[in-house]
């Protein structure tokens, strides 16, 4: 069972201290970048040492999606219902057509490649957000090689497929998530255990970015992976677990994981399973309160 660590009262309404830590699947190197096909009924999540990208549903456990995959890390849909995919080998942003060929969307920025790009959201006006930390030019986990540029971005691809450089004073940018209204963009930053919340702007861009909660708290990890839930509480993959943050920035507990967590999404046909990918596996809990798809 996963140790549910609550700091607020709230937090009985998201996860009960009794919710059981179901154990999919194991032996993978690195696990990351889940995401939920609600039709299909599956999940996708990628393995980025062994650089594979994984499948798992209740029919057919897991099975390989796509090998080799550039060592890919975050993932989600447009709203056509294609595969974006944050391509850590490569530092690209790709799309995947109906006919399963691979489409660049980006790699670039004023002639220079793209560091890595590491997360991905997709907005209601099929606009799309990324961050591009440095972590996919690291051994392991991307490719070893020398940047091209000097900071670590927030990027927006809008539907014309003009790239455009929303923000370029973080240390790690990481995960990202909207709030409900979209009025928001939330993205943490690894390297400064902190999460910011900007105002989007109509016309896409951003404005604002101070600091709107810290992660503390015991264990391994650090902020990674974000999503909201339904009622729009954010989450955020950080030290020990699962930091769930009221929309006031209350941190209302943890939940606790048995193995460093990176990211996480909701599935299931209800969104009350939060799927967890944790280093070498991959996890399921049962929650009360319902998520959300993001896309």
């Amino acid at each position: 069972m996963p140790s549910v660590e609550s700091r607020d009262p709230r937090m009985r309404t998201i996860v009960g201290e009794e919710a059981g830590c179901e154990k999919l699947a194991e032996g993978f190197r690195f696990t990351e970048g889940p995401v939920w096909h609600a039709q299909g009924r599956f999940l996708l999540f990628s393995d980025m040492p062994g650089d594979i990208m994984r499948r798992w549903s209740a029919q057919d456990g897991v099975t390989t999606f796509r090998q080799p995959c550039n060592k890919s890390n975050g993932l989600t849909y447009d709203r056509q219902g294609r595969l974006l995919v944050c391509e850590h080998a490569t530092s690209r942003v790709t799309r995947t057509e109906a006919d399963g060929r691979s489409t660049v969307l980006a790699s670039h920025w004023q002639g220079k490649e793209l560091n890595s790009p590491n997360d991905i959201v997709c907005k209601s006006d099929g606009a799309i957000y990324f961050t591009d930390p440095t972590y996919g030019r690291m051994d392991v986990f991307g490719l070893k090689r020398e940047l091209a540029l000097g900071f670590r971005g927030v990027y927006r691809l809008g539907p014309d497929g003009k790239l455009d450089l929303l923000a370029d004073d973080f240390g790690q940018p990481n995960g990202l998530c909207f709030s409900l209204d979209e009025r928001l963009l939330y993205v943490c930053d690894t390297q400064h255990k902190h999460i910011r919340r900007f105002e989007v702007w109509p016309d896409g861009r951003l404005a604002g970015g101070a600091v709107w909660a810290e992660t503390i708290g015991e264990g391994k990890g650090a902020p990674d992976g974000m999503k909201i839930d339904a009622a729009g509480n954010v989450y955020c993959a950080a030290q020990g677990g699962i930091h769930v943050f009221a929309t006031d920035a209350t941190c209302l507990g943890v939940i606790r994981t048995p193995e460093q967590a990176a990211n996480f999404c909701w599935g299931d046909d209800d969104l009350k399973s939060l799927y967890i990918t944790a280093s070498t596996s991959l996890y399921r809990i049962r929650m009360q309160q319902p998520g959300r798809l993001s896309y």
